[in-house]
């Protein structure tokens, strides 16, 4: 099959894209997925800006094979931005990887040609030379074992945000992960050692494990997940990543990792409620804007 090319010109930058009628998604074509990202750059960008990308790649569509990819291909263009930081347990021998930062609408817009659905990001940020800095972010995966479901980690979500308020003076945003489960971040002020935010993570997992032991679990082995909920303080490891704000998600519909209310978390009463289309999504972030925007601005010391 012959491809197809549409040469764009997206903020000065010239880009060649390919095959936009391509299914990704049953229902949801490649042209789709590049609109929706293009429209969702503003309050996107500004999360993605300074963290090494890790893009997760469907370029058969969503029901075809993926692949992650962390090193900027060959055919990355000159103008992208790159950085060289060390190899998370040193992948396939390399001791160094070139991550592509997504840091402009062009770079966001290229990627989602590569079919990269969905982009995920560690929570710590690299500087102008390629430093790498001690995270900036507290992230917690609050993941449902069945039967439990949203409903239930909703109820965490709002059992954590009162801990670390109350007890901490540390304010918390949620946002669905897309699919099961939600993140809940708190923004930190960078500790001078990058294991600080892990270890805090897992006092308050084990903290809310002990206090409510019928609802949360904070271990990893999975025989102890059913019918609760996995608060996954593991997420913070410098290693490790966690999906973007307002990024797609890949299933058999777009869905979209989604910033949401604290009323919304309280009020939630089925999975739908927290379950958003990339459509609906572009409406919420015209009626809230950035509902993420303290994780940019309002960073406090750990305590």
């Amino acid at each position: 099959m012959s491809s197809s090319r549409t040469a764009v010109d997206v903020d000065g930058r010239q880009l060649s894209l390919s095959n936009l009628g391509k299914n990704l998604y049953p229902e949801f074509t490649k042209g789709e997925v590049i609109d929706y990202y293009a429209r969702i750059a503003p309050v996107m960008l500004p999360h993605l800006k300074d963290r090494a990308a890790t893009r997760i790649r469907w370029p058969d569509g969503v029901d075809g094979g993926k692949f992650f990819e962390k090193n900027a291909p060959s055919h990355t263009p000159g103008w992208i931005r790159t950085a060289t930081v060390p190899s998370p347990g040193s992948t396939r021998g390399r001791e160094t990887l070139d991550y592509i930062v997504v840091d402009d609408l062009p770079t966001l817009v290229w990627c989602a040609n590569l079919a990269a659905l969905e982009l995920h990001v560690p929570q710590w940020k690299v500087g102008p030379r390629g430093e790498v800095h001690t995270p900036d972010l507290v992230v917690f995966d609050l993941d449902p074992g069945p039967p439990a479901t949203i409903v239930d980690a909703c109820e965490v979500a709002s059992l954590l945000a009162e801990l670390l308020g109350e007890e901490h003076g540390l304010d918390a945003c949620p946002k669905t992960s897309g699919k099961k489960g939600l993140h809940v971040y708190v923004p930190v002020e960078e500790p001078e050692e990058a294991e600080r935010t892990s270890r805090f993570a897992k006092d308050i997992a084990e903290r809310l494990a002990k206090d409510h032991p019928g609802l949360v679990v904070a271990k990893m082995e999975k025989r102890l997940r059913k019918g609760k909920v996995f608060v996954d303080w593991s997420q913070n490891n410098p290693a490790k990543t966690t999906v973007a704000a307002y990024s797609l998600r890949a299933a058999s519909r777009p869905s979209v990792s989604t910033p949401v209310t604290w009323d919304e978390i309280e009020s939630c009463e089925r999975a739908a409620d927290l379950a958003f289309t990339p459509n609906e999504v572009l409406v919420r972030v015209d009626e809230h804007g950035d509902l993420l925007k303290p994780l940019l601005d309002d960073h406090r010391p750990l305590p």
